[in-house]
């Protein structure tokens, strides 16, 4: 069965402080889960396409709900960004990688994070709000490990070999990639998380 197009929900409100549009997206590919992340100030749902109307209207507000809940736990500031690659630096780099700055970006819709060795600056995509810890936790990792080797050899992956989630987040970034639609613009680079790619000006990125 093909996906029904992806449609725009009048704006809702979660339990928390937050209000967006909610975007539901329908895929064949999906047979029972449900997911939903923030893209921007879009709330996007993902469901499978069998889903009825009432079910879809159910699933949206228990996603919503969760969303504003996790919001509500956890919105890391870039200080705590800062400290938290702090953390993951010494857990799983033996502390040798050590950013001069960590911070959202508004500007990163067809990557998840990036950084400039050089500068020891590191640049996560606020798109990535809302998503589970680990995921966050995954994409500093990986960044942080651009600051140790450059490209994405086997010197690279095996920095990353310790980090026990590095599989799933990276499963959890393709899967949002394959839902979400192309836009015109969209350069098509970056795709797939696993990956990544190398960014202009000696930036390193990881992509959808």
């Amino acid at each position: 069965m093909p996906a029904d197009p992806a449609r725009e929900l009048a704006s809702q409100p979660g339990r928390g402080h937050r209000t967006s549009a909610v975007e539901v997206r329908r895929s064949a590919r999906r047979r029972r889960t449900v997911s939903a992340y923030r893209d921007g100030d879009r709330t996007v749902v993902l469901i499978p396409a069998r889903m009825s109307a009432a079910e879809e209207q159910r699933w949206v507000a228990v996603m919503l709900d969760k969303l504003a809940a996790q919001e509500s736990r956890r919105m890391p500031g870039d200080d705590e960004l800062a400290a938290r690659a702090e953390r993951l630096s010494e857990q799983y780099l033996d502390g040798r990688a050590v950013p001069d700055t960590v911070r959202w970006v508004t500007n990163q819709n067809s990557r998840w994070g990036s950084c400039t060795p050089s500068e020891g600056s590191i640049r996560l995509s606020h798109r990535l709000q809302g998503m589970p810890e680990y995921v966050i936790d995954y994409v500093l990792l990986h960044e942080l490990a651009h600051l140790l080797v450059p490209g994405h050899g086997p010197a690279f992956w095996k920095l990353l070999e310790s980090y026990p989630r590095t599989e799933r987040a990276r499963g959890f970034l393709e899967g949002v990639a394959a839902d979400r639609p192309r836009h015109p613009g969209d350069s098509g680079e970056g795709r797939g998380a696993r990956d990544g790619r190398d960014d202009h000006q000696g930036r390193k990125a990881i992509g959808e």
